[in-house]
């Protein structure tokens, strides 16, 4: 028995849910709205907000209080359900185009994480294939589709998790970058699983989470799920990343992946790219985790991702009791980078782990 197997079988459970249950994303009592944990009120407040219109819920996208990629398009699908249930349309025809339009509209609200994307147009094909069916039916068909999109993901993150443990072992020390953990996902988590599972399997690793922008992500967040996991977690500003793998106290840097081009690249989020640069100068593996919906088969190379750019104020102001910066300098905020494949010592999805090259390996995803 290998040692995924072995985890497998220590971990073996269904993930499917109890969408009661589900804390990030789910739905209110009757089903008129969704519930959201607002990621962007943490940690120092556990907010949950309701939502019932296409302009809060692509507020929320663009806020971040929703955030993660894959806990985006579980978002998004949940969201034009809640269209469907509130839309008023008397026929077919009317009701498609209110998807339609409210799926672009969504779409808009951050344009490089693909798992949007990917699964705003899974619910519009199955809008599509029920052309004819009473209006009652297809709404019921979009809840149940969005309930299995969910169920898939915690499905999927298992089994990365699972990848992602035979590739560290006890006493280990992580490095991770952004929050890849369960408020990015439906549970588990990517990046974070593996160490999550290493928590419930005795290990004694240690984890150090670069505090990444936009919005402080591993500090925030990151720090804040493995912190009330009993994990023994140091929070490090980005640039100290170097200085801490020059110590020889980091075996493996784990990071998330917002969308995940045909050769390999990966878009993450802003610092991502120069960490692997690091890593690669201290000959440190460098891991990069995402669910198969990740993959975007229409993307060759990370040229042709669409870079994401934010407000300079989130720089000049924002978790800062006073302004750090003149208020008429100019900023530059993108929110991810792409790291070239070369730097990726591995891609690790619920189907397997990837090697180069990539061009070809990622194909069995398609």
């Amino acid at each position: 028995m290998d040692r995924i197997e072995f985890f497998r079988e220590v971990f073996e459970g269904s993930a499917s849910m109890d969408h009661n249950e589900i804390t990030n994303i789910r739905l209110n009592a009757d089903g008129s709205a969704i519930v959201i944990l607002d990621q962007a009120a943490l940690p120092g407040e556990t907010k949950f907000v309701e939502l019932r219109t296409v302009e809060e819920m692509h507020n929320a996208i663009s806020t971040l209080m929703v955030r993660g990629a894959p806990a985006i398009g579980i978002f998004a699908a949940f969201a034009l359900y809640i269209v469907a249930r509130r839309s008023t349309a008397e026929n077919y025809g009317d009701f498609r185009d209110e998807i339609m339009r409210s799926s672009a509209f969504l779409n808009s609200s951050r344009p490089t994480a693909y798992n949007l994307e990917n699964q705003l147009r899974r619910m519009e094909a199955l809008v599509a294939g029920l052309a004819g069916e009473p209006l009652p039916s297809i709404v019921g068909a979009m809840r149940r589709e969005a309930e299995s999109i969910q169920d898939e993901d915690a499905r999927m993150c298992r089994a990365i998790s699972e990848y992602g443990l035979s590739l560290i072992s006890d006493g280990n020390g992580v490095m991770t970058y952004c929050n890849a953990g369960p408020l990015a996902t439906s549970r588990f988590g990517t990046a974070l699983g593996p160490i999550m599972l290493a928590k419930e399997l005795g290990w004694d690793l240690h984890v150090y989470s670069c505090e990444t922008r936009p919005l402080l992500q591993g500090a925030r967040l990151t720090a804040y799920e493995l912190n009330s996991a009993g994990i023994d977690i140091t929070l490090i500003c980005d640039n100290m990343a170097s200085i801490v793998m020059s110590g020889g106290k980091v075996d493996a840097v784990f990071a998330g992946c917002d969308r995940l081009a045909r050769n390999g690249d990966a878009a993450n989020k802003i610092g991502t790219s120069g960490l692997a640069i690091i890593a690669r100068h201290y000959d440190v593996p460098f891991y990069v985790f995402c669910p198969s919906s990740t993959f975007d088969p229409g993307c060759a190379t990370g040229k042709d991702i669409d870079i994401e750019l934010r407000s300079q104020s989130e720089i000049k102001e924002l978790h800062f009791s006073a302004p750090v910066a003149p208020a008429d300098v100019k900023c530059y905020n993108p929110a991810f980078d792409v790291t070239d494949n070369g730097l990726i010592t591995a891609i690790v999805t619920e189907k397997g782990i990837f090697n180069a090259p990539y061009d070809k390996t990622l194909a069995k995803l398609l």
